[in-house]
Parts: structure tokens; sequence; C-alpha cells
């Protein structure tokens, strides 16, 4: 006893010796006083004010599409209007040489579950079959895998289909190598266009009729992006949340890309490419980890359109395991922002697009959709309005603390009608990843560790159902497979805010802070999204 207390001694100050618990607690308080008033507050404020002045950005953002989109509903032409659509006809004299070749590139890495899946649809996408190529780039390393997709293709090609298994001895590029790799090829000199499909897409059999054609008679146009179609949406409440999100970006953000600057990110998938415009463009890059939106941005500077055709929807899953949901937002955080500290000058120098266009990419597409969108979530709603509990000196202004985050969230959710009673659980799982992607955020600005990092999404197929149903209820699992310390720690700042606000605070912020406290945790341990053992 007499060593402990002779230790701790040692470690506190002089002005803490001989004193009892009571006197600490005051000089520790008078210590918080002295460090409050010239540095905190300040440092409140600013945080505040630039917040403020970010959903200020957002807010009018938001408005601006939703009030695009509300005249497009009333007033505006379907994508076949505004540009000129015909279908393909057969020509007597040149059969179906007068039909364009079209190659369909399907990149797969080690995807078990769903590879017959993408495969089988392409094949089954109705079209002249000595007009279209399908071309598997498979960069498995799984040898067993790498045998059943190869079969999967000669069980297509003994059908008549015209069918390439594309290999390579390395997976330098990942996703972009592959595409850059296949486009390589000696029978790709002979297509026009490239559709795209990741490996979980299930195009409809009438893909091609309805997009190609946009090609065809419109010279200027270098892409067609399709929606994407959930299929796994109701498989658990986290991809009810992610179906919120992306409607909303597939509703909205693409449309009104489409209809007012023909520019839109790219998806990455469910899209038709003119060959020619990937070419002029400089060709895949695997410079940031989103090549698909690095190649719409050059091509764009090029003076390509693009068109998106919100009719048609093309199947795909989303991502039901909360390890494959956070690689997949680390990638889509991380890229864009890397993306655009690369290109920001490229686009203001650009000579053959309009000024608008190009403070459309740089502010909308970029500045306030993949940077303040992220940064503005996480440090106001988790970290200055917690915060302002224990500095009541600083005071958050009604329309900023309410108004404005309540219209935002009302115009997020018009893309998903079917879930606005999901609303309050969608606002907390969105504040939570939001900490996930503020991260990936910075690590792209300023081009950190986890820059390039690229995990494939994991994708589940029907194997989900059959392995969920399975799972064992004792399956062990490391600590470290479950737990996000960074989540668990916010959580307990925030569940120690509301506590405090509870007894001492008179913002009545308890409520909220409690209930994304809980969300924190929730996650933080791992208890969201569908668990598959070993995945």
């Amino acid at each position: 006893m007499d060593r402990f207390t002779s230790t701790t001694a040692t470690l506190l100050p002089e002005s803490f010796q001989g004193t009892s618990s009571d006197d600490i607690t005051e000089q520790l308080g008078y210590i918080w006083y002295q460090i409050k008033t010239p540095l905190i507050v300040p440092l409140l404020k600013l945080l505040l004010v630039l917040c403020l002045a970010m959903s200020i950005m957002l807010f009018i953002e938001r408005v601006y599409m939703g009030v695009v989109i509300v005249v497009l509903k009333l007033f505006g032409r379907k994508p076949e209007k505004r540009y000129k659509w015909e279908p393909i006809r057969d020509d007597i004299e040149l059969g179906n040489s007068s039909y364009p070749m079209v190659l369909i590139q399907i990149p797969m890495y080690n995807e078990r579950e769903v590879y017959s899946l993408s495969i089988g649809a392409a094949c089954g996408l109705s079209w002249p079959s000595d007009r279209i190529i399908i071309q598997v780039l498979d960069d498995s390393t799984d040898p067993i895998i790498k045998d059943l997709v190869e079969l999967e293709c000669q069980r297509w090609a003994s059908k008549g289909i015209n069918i390439k298994y594309e290999i390579r001895n390395n997976r330098n590029g990942y996703k972009a190598g592959a595409l850059k790799e296949g486009l390589k090829h000696s029978y790709v000199k002979l297509c026009d266009y490239v559709a795209i499909f990741d490996a979980d897409f299930q195009p409809e059999p009438d893909y091609l009729w309805r997009t190609i054609p946009f090609l065809v008679h419109n010279p200027e146009i270098g892409l067609v992006q399709a929606r994407w179609k959930f299929v796994n949406s109701d498989e658990c409440l986290m991809t009810r949340m992610q179906e919120m999100s992306l409607d909303y970006h597939f509703t909205v953000e693409q449309e009104v890309g489409s209809s007012t600057y023909a520019f839109f990110g790219f998806n990455g998938t469910a899209g038709v490419w003119r060959i020619s415009a990937i070419n002029e463009a400089g060709g895949w890059k695997d410079r940031t980890t989103v090549e698909d939106m690095d190649l719409a941005v050059r091509a764009t500077l090029k003076g390509w359109k693009f068109v998106y055709v919100g009719g048609l929807k093309v199947k795909n899953e989303l991502p039901s395991t909360l390890k494959a949901y956070r690689y997949q937002q680390h990638r889509w955080s991380c890229g864009p922002a890397n993306l655009f500290r690369k290109m920001v000058m490229e686009i203001w120098r650009n000579k053959k697009v309009t000024l608008w266009k190009k403070l459309y990419v740089i502010y909308s597409f970029f500045f306030v959709r993949k940077i303040v969108a992220h940064i503005v979530t996480f440090v106001f709603y988790c970290v200055v309005i917690p915060t302002t509990v224990f500095i009541p000196e600083v005071e958050i202004p009604k329309w900023g603390a309410v108004y404005i985050p309540c219209i935002i969230t009302l115009l997020n959710a018009v893309g998903t009608p079917r879930s606005l009673h999901l609303l309050v659980f969608w606002i907390l799982f969105e504040n939570v990843m939001s900490l996930h992607r503020t991260k990936a955020t910075f690590i792209g600005l300023l081009e950190a560790g986890r820059v390039n990092e690229w995990v494939v999404t994991e994708k589940l197929g029907d194997a989900s159902k059959i392995k969920a149903t399975k799972a064992p209820k004792k399956s062990r699992l490391r600590i470290g497979e479950r737990l996000h310390v960074l989540e668990l720690g916010v959580g307990a700042y925030l569940f120690f805010c509301a506590c405090y606000d509870v007894a001492f605070g008179k913002n009545h912020y308890f409520i909220y802070l409690y209930l994304q406290a809980i969300a924190f945790f929730i996650m933080g341990f791992g208890y969201v999204g569908t668990f598959v053992p070993n995945s």
C-alpha cells in the first residue's frame, strides 16, 4: 500500500500532492476552465461555423436537385425523346452486318457464389449471335473457382455462344487492369461498343436493344448507364438502409446529371461504352480505386456526353455483411477524394467543356457530394453537437440543428418511399458510417496508407440464405473480426455526453445522443447485417 501511495505521488503534479480527492476535482475543474475559455470555445465556434457553412452548401445542393427532378417529372422528356432513338431494324441486303459488334466484359475475382448468374445472364442477351462477344475476365486466385468459371464458359460455348475465357498472370491494376487487358485482344478490334457487368449483375435479355440505339444514332454519346435493381434489399435492415441511399443516387443524382450537363459518374457496371470514347479518354487507369469515375471524368473532358436510362434496371446484389460493406464504402469514399486531388486542376484548365460544366463537376459532383457530405455528417452530428453539451457558451441555431437536417433527410428519402418508416434508423446508420467515410475521405485527400486498398466486395448470391441458416450457434469468432474500436470509442463519448446533458445540460440533446450512441455500439460490436461464418 505504501508502495502504491509513493508511486501515485510521483505521477501527480506537485500542486495535486497532499490534497484530498475533492481538492483534486476542484483543481481539475479550474484547469478545464482555464483551457476552455481561450482554446476550446473558439475552436468549437470555428468548427460550428464551418459545419453550418457546409450544411448550407449541402442543403442548397439537395434543394437544387430536388427542384430539377420535379421539373423533369412534370415537363421533362425521357432520354428516348431528348436524343434520337430508333430501334435497330433488320436489313435484308446487309443481314446481321447491319448490327454493330458488341463486346460484353465480365470482370470477376473468386466469385464462387455468383459467377454462373452473370455469365448466364450475359449469354442470354438478345442480339444476333454473330455480332456479340462475351468476354469473361477471370482474375481468380483460387484454382478451384477458376476451373468452375472455365467449365461454365465451355458449357455456354458448346451451345454456340461466342464466349472467351481470359486470365492474367497477375492482378496488376485490379479491375481497371483486367478491363484494360481485355480490350487488347485482337478480336476486340471488330467491336464498336463494350457493355460491362460485374459478377453479380444480371441484365435482362432486351438490355442491348434499349441501350445500343442511343450510341448508334447519336455520335456524341460515349456512355449509356442503366439503373441498379437490388435483389436482396429485404435481406436485413442494413440492406434496406443501403437501398435508401442508392435509390436517391440513381433517382436524383444520376438523373439530374444526365438531364442538365450530360455528365454523371459511371457506376462501373451496367453501362455501355463507345470503345472509341474509352480510347480517346486514355483508356482504363488504376491510379485510384474508382477507375470507373476516373474514366467518366476524363471522357467528359474530351467532350463526350452521357445518358442515364432510369427506366432500364439491371438486377444485382447489395453487400449484406458489415465487413463487405465497410470495405466497399472505404473504396467509394477514398477513391473520389483521391481522384479530386489528382484531377481538380486538370478539370479547371480544360478548354473543351463550358465553364458551367467545369464548375458543376468540381463543386457539385466532387466537392459537395464526395467530400463535404461525408465530413459534415460526422463532424457536425457526432462531434460538434455532442460537445456543445459541455460548453453552453456555444449555441447552435435551431435552423442548423433542426430545420436544415430535417429537410435534407426528407429530400434524401424521396427515392425510396416504401422505407419512410425506417427514416430514423437510416439517419442513425448513416451517421455511424460517416465516421468510416470521413476517415476514408481524408486518406484519399492526403494520399495516406490505405489510399489504393482494393478489396473486392463479397457477394453471397443464393448461398447467403443457406449459409445464414446453417450457421452454427456456437461458431467462434476472433474478437477483432467483430469489434470496431473507433465506433465503440465514439459511442462511449456520445453516451457520456448524453448522461452529462441529462444531469447538467440545457440543450435537451440527450434523446438523440442516446440513440446515436446505441447505434455506434451496435455497429461497433458488429451486430449489423448478415452473419456468415468465415466470411
